[in-house]
């Protein structure tokens, strides 16, 4: 793919972009993605949110596979809320309702990868 190139960096070194809206205390980090990086299939996020925090009640058609790094935290699929702790992984399928919320007083930061923006434009 062309414009394609290898990446090396400390995730801090990526901007935290605010999520807004219904997500509360909520930053991603596009660790890799197609925009900035070329990535053809896959971008990986880290998703942090602040005690309190929690990200937006929504679904998609598209999937999450999620790895807990950091915190304690809770989904909430197909209505069912289950708790997270690092080395916790977590598939959501595509079109599931979903959420993610800080159960605990420190970070929680779990990653997230998710298709490129080309694939998730045309589900």
């Amino acid at each position: 793919m062309a414009g394609t190139h290898g990446k090396v960096c400390h995730y801090t070194s990526v901007a935290a972009e605010v999520v807004g809206g219904e997500a509360t205390g909520a930053t991603i980090r596009w660790l890799i993605d197609d925009a900035h990086d070329g990535a053809p299939v896959y971008a990986l996020r880290l998703v942090e949110l602040a005690p309190g925090g929690h990200s937006p009640h929504h679904g998609h058609p598209y999937e999450h596979e999620n790895f807990v790094v950091e915190g304690t935290g809770r989904v909430l699929m197909d209505g069912v809320w289950h708790d997270l702790t690092p080395g916790d992984v977590v598939f959501v399928p595509p079109d599931t309702v979903h959420q993610y919320a800080n159960a605990g007083q420190t970070p929680f930061r779990f990653l997230c990868g998710i298709p490129v923006a080309r694939l998730r434009e045309n589900r």
